[in-house]
């Protein structure tokens, strides 16, 4: 249960929807399902959940060309869960920095 929760989306847009219409962004364990993420946001933030959709992405491709010639990959696989907080409910991402 600890690890389902990798790391917070904080970008303009997701800002604006926190904002407008209490949608949060959050970078979570590719094998997590909803109940598993949605316990997991309610555990570490304290606040009651709505909804959890989730999005899978596969990484992008990436070359570049070095002195031993053209090197190529890709990012990461992950999985975003974009969570609805019920009203009067808000995540603080910036209280613990």
């Amino acid at each position: 249960m600890d690890n389902i929760l990798i790391k917070p989306v904080v970008t303009e847009k997701m800002t604006a929807l926190g904002e407008k219409l209490n949608r949060y962004a959050i970078i979570v364990d590719r094998k997590a399902d909803k109940p598993q993420i949605k316990k997991a946001v309610e555990e570490h933030y304290k606040v009651k959940v709505e909804t959890v959709n989730t999005m899978n992405y596969k990484g992008k491709r990436k070359s570049r060309y070095t002195k031993s010639g053209l090197l190529q990959g890709r990012d990461n696989h992950f999985k975003k869960a974009i969570i609805t907080l019920k009203d009067g409910e808000r995540i603080d991402f910036f209280s613990s920095i």
